[in-house]
């Protein structure tokens, strides 16, 4: 597994459109469908990257706690799923109904989605304003697998309590960092 930091898009782009099959309802889901007039929340995820499994159970509590706030979330894993089939659109289902998740997981098998949010890593966060301006890109907290930092969410909390709050958002964005993006 090689440590890949996200490529940190330019604040205030606009959210890039998707549709993709949400693997959970097996329909297909847009920005649209997902956006919130507060906040969403657009997270590039996998089920195998070991970067994701350190933090599923902080991301899963934060999405509850955020979404009764009317912050919306949205996973979109877009792995190759030819030389990852566990990243593939059974497994996702499976893992997301095990876990609980409270948010769309969806599949992006062309990997356009990441490609047009730039997006280098898992996991990767970016949080869009009720505009779907672009004002949040990078990690969830300083903690990653075996470096002892505690996991708390810090960064991404931040972020979303300060749109909740009407305060400026935090001005030291630091990149997510994770497994690469397995692209074809």
């Amino acid at each position: 597994m090689a440590l890949t930091e996200s490529n940190m898009l330019e604040l205030g782009t606009e959210a890039p459109y998707f549709n993709l099959l949400d693997v959970i309802t097996g329909e297909k889901k847009s920005i649209d469908d997902i956006a919130s007039d507060v906040a969403t929340v657009v997270m590039f995820w996998c089920n195998h990257c070991p970067y994701v499994i350190h933090v599923t159970d902080k991301v899963l509590e934060l999405a509850k706690e955020y979404q009764e706030r009317g912050i919306a979330f949205v996973a979109i894993s877009s792995n190759d799923v030819e030389k990852y089939p566990q990243d593939g659109p059974d497994e996702m289902k499976e893992l997301a109904e095990n876990k609980n998740y409270s948010f769309p997981y969806l599949f992006d098998d062309t990997q356009n989605v990441a490609k047009d949010y730039d997006a280098a890593c898992t996991p990767d966060f970016y949080v869009f304003d009720g505009d779907r301006k672009l004002v949040y890109r990078g990690q969830l907290d300083g903690s990653r697998p075996g470096n002892d930092v505690a996991l708390t969410g810090e960064a991404l909390s931040e972020a979303l309590d300060a749109i909740l709050n009407r305060e400026p958002l935090p001005t030291v964005q630091r990149p997510s960092a994770g497994c690469n993006i397995k692209w074809k």
